[in-house]
C-alpha cells in the first residue's frame, strides 16, 4: 500500500448530472494500475477543515448503480473561494496555505479537479502555488467551459428543458395560453438555444442577443394570426436583463445574489403587450439533480478515463476535453481564458433562424 501512487479526486462548483459516472471512472481505470484513490470530501472545503474529510475509494463502492445517480457522492462546494475564506468575526481570511498543506499530507502524486471556469480557476492558482499536480475535469451545466464542445452535465440539463417544454406544449394549447419557461445557464444561452430548437419553441431569448419586446409581441400575433395557432411558447435564459438592462436576481440567506425573475418579468410583458394569457414555468435546479442521460454517462466516463491516463504520462495542468467525437486534452489556462458562449454567427443561431424561431432582435 505504501508504494502505490495516490492521486487525489473533488467535485468542486454546483452540482450536475454525471459526476458520479466521473468518480466511478477515475477509481476503475486508477485502480486497475495499482493507484489508491482518496476522495475529497466537499471540494476544497474537505481540505481545510481538521481532521480532513476524505475517504479511500474502491471499485466496490462504485457499482453500475452509482453512475445513475445525479448529484456527487463526494460532495461539493460553490462558494466562500479559499483565497478568500469567510471569518466567524466576519473578515475574510487567505487559507490557500492551509489547503495545500491538506494536499501535502495526503501524499498525493496527483489531484483531479472536477468543475466549472470558476473552480478550475481556483484549482489552478492553488497548483501553481503549492507545486502540485493538477489535471482538470470540465462539468457545468452552462456548458461556458473553453475549449471543449462539452461538459459533464449539459447534455442532461438540456434534456430536461426540452423535456419541460414537451410537457408545457400541450397543456398551452389546451388553454389558449403563451407559456414562458425560465432556464439556467448562467452568462451563455447555451441551454436555452438547445432546449428551445429542440423543444420546438417560438422565441428564445439568450443574454448574448438583445431583444424587444415589440418583436416577441409581433411573432406571438404572427402565430395567432397566419399559422392559426392558439398557444406560443417562449425560453428565457436566466440571465437576460430586463427591457431597462437590469439584471434579475434573487438574495439568499448570507447575502448570496443569484440570477432569478426574468422568466416572471417578460411573462407580465408579454400578457400586457398580446393580451394573451402567459403562465411561467421556473426550472431552476430540476436540471441538476436529477440521473444523467446516456451521453453524460459517456462523456462522464470516457473524461474520467483519459484523466487517470494523464496521470500516468505524467501531463499535469491539462483538462481534458470534447473534440470531434473524441476525447483530448488542453492546457487548463487555454480553457478557462476562453469563455463559451452562444456563436451569434454559429449553426444553433443560424438554425434557429432558418426555423422561424423569434430570437428577440
Amino acid at each position: 500500500m505504501a508504494n502505490k501512487k495516490r492521486i487525489g479526486i473533488l467535485t468542486s462548483g454546483g452540482d450536475c448530472a454525471g459526476l458520479n459516472a466521473v468518480i466511478r471512472a477515475v477509481v476503475y481505470a486508477a485502480t486497475r494500475q495499482e493507484m489508491e484513490i482518496i476522495g475529497i470530501e466537499d471540494g476544497t472545503a474537505g481540505l481545510l477543515t481538521r481532521p480532513m474529510r476524505y475517504k479511500v475509494l474502491s471499485r466496490e463502492m462504485f457499482d453500475m448503480t452509482v453512475m445513475r445517480l445525479g448529484g456527487t457522492v463526494l460532495g461539493t462546494t460553490n462558494k466562500d473561494s479559499p483565497f478568500r475564506h469567510p471569518m466567524p468575526d466576519g473578515s475574510v481570511k487567505d487559507c490557500s496555505k492551509e489547503i495545500i498543506e491538506g494536499i501535502n499530507e495526503l501524499g498525493l502524486e496527483a489531484l483531479i479537479g472536477i468543475g466549472g471556469d470558476g473552480s478550475m480557476d481556483i484549482l489552478r492558482r492553488l497548483s501553481q502555488i503549492g507545486k502540485f499536480n493538477l489535471v482538470g475535469i470540465p462539468k457545468t451545466i452552462d456548458n461556458d467551459v473553453g475549449k471543449t464542445e462539452r461538459s459533464v452535465g449539459f447534455e442532461t440539463a438540456a434534456f430536461v428543458a426540452t423535456e419541460a417544454l414537451d410537457r408545457l406544449q400541450p397543456t398551452a394549447a389546451s388553454h389558449d395560453r403563451v407559456m414562458v419557461l425560465e432556464v439556467m445557464g448562467r452568462d451563455a444561452g447555451n441551454i436555452a438555444m438547445t432546449a428551445g430548437i429542440a423543444g420546438g419553441a417560438d422565441v428564445i431569448l439568450i443574454p448574448e442577443i438583445p431583444y424587444s419586446l415589440d418583436n416577441i409581441a409581433q411573432k406571438i400575433a404572427r402565430i395567432r394570426k397566419e399559422e392559426g395557432r392558439n398557444f406560443a411558447l417562449v425560453v428565457v435564459s436566466e440571465s437576460v436583463r430586463t427591457i431597462e438592462g437590469d439584471i434579475m436576481e434573487t438574495k439568499h440567506r448570507g447575502g448570496e445574489r443569484r440570477y432569478g425573475g426574468i422568466g416572471n418579468y417578460l411573462g407580465e410583458r408579454i400578457a400586457e403587450v398580446t393580451g394573451f394569457e402567459t403562465r411561467v414555468t421556473v426550472l431552476g435546479h430540476v436540471q441538476r439533480g436529477c440521473a444523467p442521460i446516456h451521453s453524460d454517462r459517456l462523456i462522464a466516463s470516457a473524461f474520467g478515463v483519459h484523466a487517470v491516463e494523464l496521470v500516468i504520462a505524467g501531463k499535469f495542468d491539462r483538462m481534458v476535453a470534447w473534440s470531434n467525437r473524441n476525447v483530448i486534452d488542453v492546457p487548463i489556462e487555454e480553457a478557462i481564458a476562453s469563455y463559451q458562449s452562444v456563436d451569434l454567427d454559429g449553426i444553433l443561431v443560424r438554425t434557429a433562424k432558418a426555423l422561424g424561431i423569434c430570437l428577440g432582435d
